[in-house]
This record gives structure tokens, sequence and C-alpha cells, in this order.
């Protein structure tokens, strides 16, 4: 049975698969449906037995699956066991050292042999990922359910592509997970940033004058999309964690038209070659940050040939607000990942990104504490080991800290810790998702460290939120309503929805005023939040400053988490948030294919 016909029957079993059976468009519907799902308390990995183009009249053979990914439970069915105990493995195997002796020799030996099935194996006939094969003219993309997620978005993406690429010389292969703008039949976009290997490999064939390989799979044990987006150091071929986390060796097939080689039991299989002096506007296309990546020139694949197995099953996914499944996707690689982090931070007792901070922009971290300055030391560190270096924002904790996870009695620990004097702000590259830096790739880092004791002051006059308003609207009218949150620690956060008119720093300076009566002051703007919404006012601040331009730290702390205009200075294009088609919405409620109600919406802004 196909690898990925025998997860859906696993997760049938485990009644954790929503079939559909009722025809639904690639064209929104397909993606608004997974983006509803997956938000939902108990979600279900959704599989569409009748895909439709409606707009170019295509009735799709193969269905798609969306959400493999779909809460905890079902993420550690498919890596086998729960994610800390893979993390258990590889830090036993971080600190093996020579056996001494005959009984420590023996006891070595059944691990040291279970990592041959680490490597991937070459097989010299097809797969079954090749048993039907189309090239030239019949190597058609418009055969494939490839989804639009998004009402802005520049076209159809593939959105769970598995992107396999070589080194010039061969010697390196690399497995990323990229999004694929479709421009045509037999034309892919391809959206590898210049941070990955990819790109490297690109800029080598670029250099030498060549056409580059790509073969994108898509489907098969959903383990491979996951490892293609591992922070693996550089040089090392995801598919060695594949054979790690399985224990068994990948079985690999070359591609019909290059000399990529393949997972051997993949749904679907488009190879094709880059050239290097072509490039074309890519998006724009709602991404995982819940923003719009804007119009940007990348490389385009020229197909060459699609290969399929019999009765494929097509893989998706939807990005954008939290949380969806890359929240599962991403703790796994949190748990997993720990102990090599630890490798260049070891005193790192655990650390956490939040959904709702879109990984890369909020990290917190719980520390054993050796030194003064340590605290300040580790955000150096972590803003310098691979992928780590994209963080924006960085919370520090010391060992008796509560659970990260802990949301509520964390907040609290760590705004009883929170003070001027122990922020630093720095600068240094962000993700090129990134939009609200001023320029593309660089950016303010913010670090804090919460170790030490609870601080002395707190707020000289706490005033109730009516009253803080009233003050607030004396000084601005454009305030139009306030909300203040962990009022019984030492820094309260007041969240102040605003009507902008002008740079926030005008706003800033009039506050001053009511230092005896803030110790923490977020602007967001009034028409695009709730100041009743935490979770979605986390993910707003975490993507909407620069902590360079947008914090201040005297006479209290402010932020300035309004989106960016000219009358800030910003030059940049400010891109829009996702939103949900309403028309589309509507339709999927009437026909039962989604259920939930106003509440629901506002509370995930959908």
């Amino acid at each position: 049975m196909a690898q990925m016909q025998a997860w859906l029957k696993r997760l049938e079993q485990a009644g954790r698969l929503r079939v559909i059976e009722e025809p639904c468009d690639v064209n929104l519907e397909m993606a608004h449906a997974a983006y509803v799902e997956v938000k939902q308390d108990k979600s279900d990995v959704l599989l569409f037995k009748r895909p439709v183009n409606r707009e170019k009249g295509i009735e799709y053979e193969m269905p798609v699956v969306m959400n493999m990914f779909a809460d905890f439970k079902t993420t550690e069915m498919i890596f086998g066991r729960h994610p800390d105990a893979i993390a258990e493995e590889i830090e036993t195997l971080l600190h093996l050292k020579p056996p001494r002796g005959l009984k420590e020799t023996l006891d070595l030996l059944p691990r040291l042999f279970a990592l041959k099935n680490v490597f991937p194996k070459r097989l010299k006939n097809r797969g079954a990922c090749q048993a039907r094969v189309f090239q030239g003219e019949a190597a058609d993309l418009d055969t494939l359910p490839i989804l639009t997620t998004w009402p802005e978005d520049g076209g159809p993406f593939i959105t769970m592509g598995q992107v396999y690429t070589q080194s010039l010389d061969g010697t390196m292969q690399n497995l990323g997970m990229y999004r694929l703008q479709q421009y045509g039949k037999r034309r892919l976009g391809m959206h590898w940033q210049i941070h990955k290997d990819a790109s490297h490999f690109f800029d080598q064939y670029k250099a030498a004058g060549k056409k580059m390989p790509v073969t994108v799979a898509i489907g098969g044990d959903p383990l491979y999309i996951w490892c293609g987006q591992a922070p693996l150091p550089h040089g090392l071929f995801e598919l060695l964690l594949y054979g790690f986390v399985r224990g068994e060796n990948p079985r690999l097939v070359k591609s019909l038209t290059n000399d990529i080689w393949i997972p051997e039991d993949v749904d679907i299989v488009i190879e094709g070659e880059v050239d290097p002096e072509k490039l074309e506007i890519e998006g724009p296309f709602g991404d995982h940050t819940g923003y719009y990546t804007l119009k940007e020139p990348y490389p385009v694949m020229d197909v060459t040939a699609v290969t399929m197995r019999q009765n494929p099953v097509y893989q998706a996914t939807v990005v954008g607000k939290p949380p969806l499944e890359d929240k599962y996707m991403g703790w796994g690689t949190e748990r997993i990942f720990l102990p090599l982090l630890k490798t260049t931070a070891p005193e790192l007792i655990d650390y956490h990104m939040p959904e709702n901070g879109v990984f890369h922009n909020l990290i917190l971290a719980k520390m054993a504490v050796r030194y003064k300055g340590h605290a300040k030391q580790f955000m150096h560190a972590f803003w310098g080991v691979g992928q780590m270096s994209f963080v924006k924002h960085a919370f520090f904790v010391g060992e008796t800290a509560p659970e990260l996870t802990d949301y509520e009695a964390l907040a609290a620990h760590l705004l009883d810790r929170l003070s001027p004097k122990r922020v630093l702000i720095s600068e240094g590259i962000v993700d090129a998702l990134d939009h609200s830096s001023p320029e593309a790739l660089v950016g303010g880092k913010l670090g804090v460290d919460c170790t030490g004791e609870p601080v002395e002051e707190g707020v000289a006059t706490l005033l109730d939120d009516a009253a803080l308003l009233e003050k607030l609207r004396a000084l601005d009218s454009n305030v139009k309503a306030v909300r203040q949150y962990m009022i019984h620690t030492k820094n309260p956060v007041a969240v102040i929805a605003y009507e902008k008119s002008a740079s926030v720093k005008r706003l800033f300076e009039r506050m001053e005023a009511l230092k005896a009566h803030l110790k923490v002051a977020v602007v967001v703007d009034a028409a695009k939040n709730s100041v009743d919404n935490p979770y979605m006012l986390i993910w707003r601040v975490a993507n909407n400053i620069d902590a360079k331009r947008d914090i201040r730290l005297a006479p209290f702390i402010m932020v300035d988490a309004t989106d960016k205009t000219e009358v800030d200075g910003f030059t940049r294009e400010w891109p829009g948030d996702v939103v949900c088609d309403a028309e589309v919405l509507k339709d999927l409620r009437k026909r039962g294919i989604v259920r939930f109600d106003e509440a629901f919406a506002e509370r995930f802004m959908l």
C-alpha cells in the first residue's frame, strides 16, 4: 500500500481523518476549509475526495490531503513517538564516550548498529513514484490540484513541496520546503531565500553558467516534508534525519531527466531545471507570518517531466494567522533540536517558540545562570546559531521560572522582573519574510534578561481602564480604547488602540505625563485590532515591531506596534494581513463543510 494511503488508513482507524465527499474548489475553498478546521479545539486531517477547479473546468483525478499535522497527537503518530524521546536519543549520541571494557562495548553495539539505517539507500530500478510518466507536452501541471490559498495571492502555489537540489559538484544534496508558484503548465517559481542551502547551490550554478537541476516531490511519508523544514547544519542531507527518526534507510530513486535522487514512495514528482540567468516576479503570497509577502524576482523552474504513482494523493497546507499546522510541525522541531542547541549554549535548559509569536519572531528560553551578564551572552549566542540567528525577540528566565508553556504564570514571572536596565536592543539579520524592518533582511533585535530577582518598583498609581482611557484621550483624542493586562505584576501592560494620523512618537511624548500610571504601553492600530484579544495581539506585536525603531525605554517602556507608513519615515511597502474571502466562508458554512460562530471568527481574525 502506498505510504500516503497507509497513513490515511491509520488516521481513519484512529478517528483523526475527516473525508469530504462534496466537490471543493482548489481556488480558496479547500484552503479556507483547512484554515478553519485546524483552529478548532479538536482538528482533523482533511481528505478532499473531489477537488475541482471551476474556473478552468477541471475535475481532478486525485484527492487532496490537508492538515496532515492536525494536532499534537497526530504529529506524535507521524514521528512514531514523542519528540522528546527522539531528542533524548540525539542527546545520548552527542555524549557518547569510548567504551571501557567488554560490557560497555556490548551495550554500545546495538546503538551503533542502528545508525546504519540513517543513510539513504539508492535503488537501481524505478520507484513506485515513477509508475506513470509524463514528459514533454504531457508534463502538465494543470493535472495537479494546485491550490490558490488566499484572495490576493499571485496565483496557485504548491505549498508542501519537497524541493530536492544538489551542489554543482554533486557532493551535497539538500531537501527544503519552499513554496512554488505555478506560472503555467510547465513553469514554477522557486522561492528559496538567500540564507537557504538551495540558494547557495543556485549561486554555484550561476557562477559556472550552468542550468541547475531541481526535483520537487509531493506526498509519501509525512515525515519527509517535516525533514524539509528541519534546521540541520549546513551540508547535512535532511533525509539522514528521516533515517534516524524512522530507524530505516530512506529508499531513493534517480529522477528520470536529471541526476537528483528522491524517495521512491512519494506520490508525485516534478522534475526540471532552473536557468540562473532568468528571474520572474513571484508573489504576493499569504505566508506563515499572517501577512502577504510582496512581489519579488525569483528563479524559475522549467518542468521536464511529471511522474506519479498509481492512485496518488496530493498533499497541501495553508499558512496564515496562527494557529495552523505549522504550529505542530514547529513543536516537533523545537523539541527534537533542543540537544543540538545545547551544544552551543550548554547552560540552556529549555526553549519554546509560541506559534502566535510566529516562531522566529519570539523565543522564550530557560537557562542556568552562572555569572553576571550570562543572559546577555546567551542572547548573542542565540543570534549567532544557524536559523536561531533570525530570532527577533528573545526573553530569558532562570531555573526557577514556570514551565515555558504555562503562559499565564510565565508572563507574571517575566513582568515581575522586567526593567529597562535588563533590556538589550541590537541589530542583525532577519527572515526574508519580515516586513517591519526599515530594510530587507536586516533589523532590530530585542533581548530581555528576566533571570534575576523581581524588581522592586511597580506602578506608582494604578488606574482602572476607564480612568486611564480618559487620561489618554485628554492627551490625544485618537486613542480609542485601552485594556490593561497582568495588573497584579510589577509591570502591567496597557494595550492602547490608536487611530493613527501621525507618527506614534508624538503620542509617546505626550504619554510621558502618565509615567505614574504606566510601566509598559503597547500601541496598536484601532481599525485592525481588538484590545480584548491577547492571543492575536501577541501575533500583531511580534510581527509589527523593529526593536531599534519601535521601542522606547524611558521614562517607561513604550512599544509602537502600529503599521508603519511614510509618517514614520518607512519607505518599504507594508503588506496587508491575510483574511478569508467572506463569500467563500459563507458558502462553506452553508454547505456544512466548515462550522464556526462569530466569536470564533473574531477570536482568530478570520
